[in-house]
């Protein structure tokens, strides 16, 4: 092992232990990576001590392709649609990843004991995140959720519960679905319609902070790249029992800065 790779290997080794993410189980990486690349980290080597400590455990990746895959271009390949959520979850999809999910913008690649299991319904749902998406089947599963450098703003499972409790609210309605075609890395190709989100300004960072005052969230700086783990079952208790008081909870209010 070289120096370099010895850097990443130790580094990640002491994240996932700070953060108390088990080496089984699955678990969600959603990363932005500059100030790893600044830091001298490098993506493979990176990519590699995450499923070197992995073990018999899942490691799963956003692969969304909304911005590509529109009602203009509505057709999504598995093997050749690129994704555009970061250079980690990029270079994982096609170089690690043995899984892609078959959705048109909210896919994920996936490596590891679950892979096949946790992608292979996508296709079945009409929305972006539900009961048979990846993000609904880990629910299912000992899952964790890891954000590198970006937080909770950026976490896709939040979504799962919105659609479960108030699709109303943050779905299309189902006469507004739109028709797609969808290539498996088989040649199969597949039909399906998708109730999009609604874009609104959601405030997810609001559930950092009482996760983190019942210790169910852990947070720490890497290599100067800020990170937040959680569970995805105690993340999403929280947002359910949000949504299921005010189906409108997860709306920040007007004026709120937006996020993007």
């Amino acid at each position: 092992m070289s120096g370099g790779e010895h850097s990443e290997h130790t580094a990640v080794r002491g994240l996932l232990k700070e953060a108390r993410i088990p080496a089984e189980g699955v678990l969600f990486v959603h990363c932005s990576f500059r100030r790893f690349h600044a830091h001298g980290f490098e993506v493979d080597r990176f990519i590699e001590a995450l499923l070197a400590e992995r073990r018999g455990g899942t490691l799963v990746m956003p692969a969304m392709s909304w911005r590509i895959v529109t009602p203009a271009n509505p057709v999504f390949d598995e093997l050749a649609t690129p994704s555009h959520v970061g250079i980690l979850a990029e270079r994982f999809r096609t170089r690690f990843a043995s899984h892609r999910s078959l959705h048109p913008t909210h896919s994920v690649s996936a490596l590891g004991s679950l892979a096949a299991h946790l992608t292979s319904g996508h296709h079945l749902e009409g929305t972006p995140t539900g009961l048979e998406s990846p993000y609904g089947r880990a629910t299912r599963e000992d899952a964790h959720v890891l954000m590198l450098g970006i937080g909770l703003e950026r976490s896709t499972a939040i979504h799962h519960p919105e659609e479960c409790i108030a699709p109303h609210v943050y779905l299309h309605p189902p006469e507004a679905a739109e028709p797609y075609a969808l290539r498996g890395r088989d040649g199969t190709t597949y039909r399906m319609r998708l109730r999009r989100h609604v874009k609104l300004n959601r405030n997810f960072p609001q559930f950092e902070a009482p996760l983190a005052a019942k210790g169910k969230l852990v947070r720490g700086i890497l290599a100067g790249t800020p990170w937040i783990a959680v569970s995805q079952r105690d993340l999403l208790a929280d947002v359910t029992a949000a949504l299921e008081r005010n189906p409108r909870a997860i709306i920040a209010p007007p004026g709120a800065p937006i996020i993007p």
